[in-house]
């Protein structure tokens, strides 16, 4: 039984965790922390890192995270010193967070993905394999669409994708997000990124290989919270017995 203290328990992410988690035995919710402390989810619910009992601490096994980057600091602070393994789900880290990351994966077990999707980290996948095939050949743009309250973008799932990309290429390339700022050819160098915000929309990306004549399009459409929810939470069964290190989708899936 893998035992879980999750960070930004109220939030809607956190609801959809605490009920996935409801309906299996292989793990339970230990605790949550949470500004908002006064819900109703069936654990105790702390406001802060500093504020989670002694109790808890002992009885965690693994640290989920779908909060907040401004409570990224305090939680990480939290985890290396009571020596925890963690799940980081949070988007929009900056370079700094990020790089926080691999210095406590020194101490501690962490995984990071910028996508608790299967399915998104199939298309990173088959990304990489486009991209090696198609070679600076073809002109490649990545849309990515989200929900109207999404404060991040370009989301980190579409930089996640033209991170993995950009690698398979030969070349320096530049990332181009505000393209309609000028009047000149598209260049061979860039990759081109696009945040969409509307409605009610989960997740949607698309990457587009433009080539002579022809176009490839890989693209992957989120319906619902869950496969994010089932995603995260089998990846703290999964870290519960790992050693210090920096972990992500791919050795997961192997």
């Amino acid at each position: 039984m893998t035992r879980i203290l999750l960070s930004g328990c109220s939030g809607k992410m956190g609801r959809v965790i605490t009920n996935e988690i409801a309906g299996r035995e292989d793990c339970e919710i230990v605790g949550g922390i949470d500004l908002f402390t006064d819900a109703e989810l069936g654990y105790p619910i702390f406001s802060s890192p500093s504020a989670v009992t002694e109790e808890v601490t002992n009885k965690t096994d693994v640290i989920v995270d779908f909060s907040n980057p401004s409570a990224f600091g305090g939680l990480m602070e939290y985890t290396v010193r009571n020596s925890k393994a963690v799940v980081i789900c949070t988007t929009g880290l900056n370079d700094t967070q990020k790089n926080t990351l691999k210095d406590a994966s020194k101490k501690i077990p962490v995984f990071f993905s910028a996508n608790m999707s299967l399915g998104v980290n199939l298309i990173n996948e088959l990304a990489k394999k486009a991209a090696k095939v198609l070679g600076n050949s073809f002109d490649i743009e990545i849309v990515e669409m989200h929900h109207n309250q999404k404060v991040d973008a370009p989301s980190g799932t579409a930089l996640m994708l033209a991170d993995s990309i950009k690698a398979e290429l030969d070349g320096e390339k530049k990332y181009e997000y505000d393209r309609h700022s000028k009047r000149e050819k598209r260049s061979k160098n860039e990759i081109g990124i696009h945040a969409i915000r509307g409605g009610t929309i989960t997740g949607e990306h698309e990457i587009i290989f433009a080539g002579h004549d022809e176009i490839i399009k890989i693209s992957h459409s989120a319906r619902s919270k869950e496969l994010f929810a089932t995603g995260a939470v089998n990846a703290a069964i999964f870290m519960a017995d790992k050693s210090a290190g920096l972990y992500d989708m791919s050795q997961m899936l192997n």
